[in-house]
C-alpha cells in the first residue's frame, strides 16, 4: 500500500519477493497496474477483513491508529509491517507469529534494511512455538504463551520427542529438560494436549494409496480416516498422499489430499517395485495389473525413505487400499516422485494488464511454464518474484505450442498456455482438446486441465465503441487457411439473412483483400447503407484506434491482421454524444418510459 509515487521503488522490490502481490495506491499519478483507492481506511479495512496480508510503505502510526479495532485478538488477521520508504526498516505490527515476522525479514533482505522484530521468543531464541518450520504443524496452539512464557523466564520445560526430530526446538539455546511444569509433546499420535502441554506434529507421515479407477472419493476418505483412527495418528502428521503415476488423475486421490490440506505425488511403477523387498503383502496380480508386487505399500516406503518404516500395512476397502509409512524427520515432499501435470489456458484479454482476469493472474503467477506465440509472451513482460521458463512461439505454429504445452505438463509441470482475448474463442482451447481427444499418449491424459476466461476482443471493441453486442449476434473467421471461402461465405450469408450483428475476425491480411470486401457485400445487401460499421485496431495496446462509419462510406483500406470489424445489424443505431465521436448500440428491446 503506498501513500504516493515516492513509495512506489519500494514496492517494485517487493514485488520481486512477493509474487502475484497487488500494489494500491491514491488515485494520483501512478502506473496502470497500481490499484488506486479513494480512502485509505476502507481499503486497509477491507484488507484486513479478507485477510489479505498488508505491507504498508508509510509510517507505523498511520496503520496503528486505522486498524486498531481490528487488534483485539492476537491469533486472528492477517499480518501487518510497515515499511518504511527507503526500506531502511521493516517493522511487524500484528500477526508477528502468523507471518508478520517472516514477511518483515524478507522485505528487509530484499530490501537491504533491517527487521525490527520485538517477539520475545524470536529476539531471544529465534523460536515461535506457534509458527514452527515448513513440515510441522501446532495442535493447541494457545498453550504455546505459557510455554514460551516459561522459557522466557528461565524455567525448565520438558520436553518429549516420540516422532521426527526436535533440532529446531532446541537449536537457540531454550531450556528443555526431561521435567518441567510446561511440555512440549513432539508426536504423530493423537494428542489433546492441555493448556500447558504443547503439542507439535511432525509430518513424517505418508499415506500410500492404491484404488480401483473412479472410486468414489467418501470411501477413500474413509478408509483414512478409520485407519488413522484405530492406529492413533494425527492427520497434522501426514505429510502427503502417494501413488502410481497411472493414478495422477484419479479424483478421489486429489479429494483426499485436498481434505488433509497436504500435496498429493505419484510414482512409476518401477520405483515402486524396487520395494518390493519392504513388502509386508506383495502381490503377483498387483505386478501383472500394475508393473510392481503393491501399489499403496510402496509408495508409502519410497516416500518415507530407506531410514523410514511401514508403520501401517496394506489394510483395504471395497475398492481401495492404504499403508501408512513414517519417516525419522518431516518428508521432503517435493523430492518425491512428481504432482500431477496441470495445464492452464490463459487468455490475457486485448493487451493491457488492467483488462486480465483475477484468475488469469493467479494462474500465469502459479505457472512453471508459459507457452505461447512469442508477441503474446513479451506483452506480458517480466514477472515478480521469479521468472517461469518461456517458451515462445511464431505466429501459424499453433499446435506446436500446444503439443510443447501438453509435453510440459505431462511430466508434471504447471504450464500457462497463453492465448490473446479468450483461449476460448479463436484461442488455443480448441487445439489443445483437438489433440487430447486424437492422442492415446496416457501423460497427456492425466493433466489437470483448466480452461480460464478471459476479455475477448469482440467484448473490447464493443465496450469501446458503445453497445453493439447489446442484442443478437454471431462471429465469423475471416481467414481461409483452416476454412474454405465457400464455407465463410454461406455463413456470412446465413448471419446477413439472420439479421445478427456480426463480428469478423481476421478480416484482412496483405494477402487476402478481396474477403472482407465480398464479406461487406454479402452482409450489406440485408442491411442499409447507413448501418453502424466499427473498425478497432490495436485494442488495448499502443496505437490503439476506433473508426465509427456508415456501411456505404467505409474504407476497409487500412485493415489488417491487428483490426476486428462489427457490422452492426439493421435495428444498430448511432448515439450522437457531445463530446467525442458517435457511440454504436443495439436496443434490447426494453421499453423507457416517455
Amino acid at each position: 500500500m503506498l501513500l504516493g509515487p515516492s513509495g512506489l521503488p519500494a514496492a517494485r522490490r517487493i514485488q520481486t519477493v512477493l509474487p502475484g502481490c497487488t500494489v494500491h495506491g491514491p488515485r494520483a499519478d501512478l502506473p496502470a497496474d497500481v490499484l488506486a483507492y479513494d480512502e485509505l481506511a476502507t481499503l486497509l479495512h477491507d484488507l484486513y477483513r479478507g485477510a489479505r496480508p498488508i505491507v504498508g510503505i508509510c509510517a507505523a502510526g498511520i496503520l496503528i491508529r486505522i486498524l486498531a479495532p481490528f487488534a483485539g485478538d492476537k491469533r486472528a488477521g492477517p499480518p501487518v509491517v510497515a515499511l518504511a520508504e527507503d526500506g531502511s526498516f521493516a517493522v511487524p505490527l500484528l500477526g508477528g507469529h502468523r507471518g508478520a515476522n517472516d514477511l518483515a525479514r524478507a522485505i528487509a533482505g530484499a530490501l537491504g534494511g533491517q527487521a525490527a522484530i520485538t517477539s520475545a521468543g524470536d529476539v531471544r531464541f529465534g523460536l515461535a512455538l506457534d509458527r514452527p518450520p515448513p513440515g510441522w504443524s501446532v495442535r493447541n496452539p494457545a498453550a504455546a504463551k505459557a510455554v514460551m512464557s516459561a522459557l522466557l523466564a528461565g524455567q525448565e520445560v520438558a520436553l518429549r520427542r516420540e516422532a521426527g526430530t526436535t533440532d529446531w526446538l532446541v537449536a537457540g539455546g531454550a531450556r528443555f529438560g526431561p521435567a518441567g511444569e510446561c511440555q512440549v509433546l513432539v508426536t504423530d499420535r493423537e494428542a489433546a494436549g492441555s493448556d500447558r502441554c504443547l503439542v507439535l506434529h511432525p509430518k513424517v507421515l505418508a499415506l500410500g494409496v492404491g484404488c480401483e479407477r473412479g472410486i468414489a472419493a467418501e470411501e477413500l476418505s474413509e478408509l483414512v480416516v478409520a485407519t488413522l483412527t484405530e492406529h492413533e495418528l494425527a492427520p497434522q502428521a501426514v505429510a502427503c498422499v502417494v501413488s502410481i503415476e497411472l493414478k495422477a488423475d484419479e479424483p478421489a486421490i486429489h479429494a483426499l489430499a485436498a481434505r488433509l490440506g497436504v500435496p498429493a505425488r505419484f510414482l512409476p511403477a518401477m520405483r515402486l517395485e524396487a520395494e518390493t523387498s519392504r513388502l509386508a503383502n506383495p502381490s503377483a496380480l498387483v505386478f501383472q495389473a500394475t508393473g510392481c508386487h503393491g501399489v499403496a505399500e510402496g509408495a508409502a516406503l519410497a516416500a518415507v525413505g530407506p531410514a523410514g518404516e511401514l508403520l501401517v500395512a496394506k489394510t483395504r476397502s471395497a475398492r481401495a487400499t492404504l499403508a501408512i509409512g513414517r519417516a525419522p524427520a518431516p518428508i521432503e515432499v517435493a523430492r518425491i516422485g512428481r504432482p500431477q501435470g496441470r495445464l492452464a489456458l490463459v487468455g490475457l484479454g486485448p493487451g493491457p494488464a488492467a483488462w486480465r482476469t483475477g484468475e488469469a493472474e493467479a494462474l500465469l503467477a502459479d505457472a512453471e511454464d508459459w507457452v505461447g506465440y512469442q508477441g503474446y509472451l513479451d506483452l506480458l513482460g517480466p514477472r515478480p518474484g521469479g521468472e517461469p521458463v518461456r517458451h515462445g512461439f511464431a505466429l501459424g505454429e499453433e499446435v506446436a505450442r500446444a503439443r510443447k504445452a501438453l509435453d510440459l505438463a505431462g511430466v508434471g509441470r504447471r504450464v500457462a498456455l497463453i492465448s490473446s482475448g479468450d483461449a476460448g474463442i479463436y484461442g488455443m482451447a480448441a487445439a489443445v482438446l483437438e489433440l487430447l481427444e486424437q492422442t492415446e499418449d496416457a501423460a497427456w491424459q492425466r493433466i489437470a486441465l483448466t480452461i480460464s476466461p478471459g476479455v475477448s476482443a469482440l467484448q473490447a471493441a464493443a465496450a469501446r465503441a458503445g453497445a453493439p453486442l447489446g442484442h443478437d449476434f454471431c462471429a465469423i473467421s475471416l481467414s481461409d487457411l483452416l476454412t474454405p471461402w465457400a464455407t465463410i461465405e454461406r455463413r456470412l450469408q446465413a448471419a446477413a439473412a439472420g439479421d445478427f450483428v456480426t463480428v469478423l475476425y481476421n478480416p484482412a491480411s496483405r494477402r487476402r483483400r478481396e474477403g472482407l470486401v465480398r464479406a461487406l457485400e454479402i452482409l450489406g445487401s440485408e442491411r442499409g447503407p447507413a448501418t453502424p460499421v466499427i473498425h478497432a485496431r490495436n485494442l488495448g495496446r499502443a496505437g490503439e484506434a476506433i473508426e465509427v462509419a456508415e456501411l456505404a462510406g467505409f474504407d476497409p483500406a487500412g485493415v489488417d491482421m491487428l483490426s476486428l470489424i462489427i457490422v452492426g445489424a439493421r435495428a444498430t443505431r448511432f448515439l450522437r454524444t457531445r463530446h467525442g465521436g458517435p457511440l454504436v448500440y443495439t436496443p434490447r428491446g426494453y421499453r423507457t418510459p416517455p
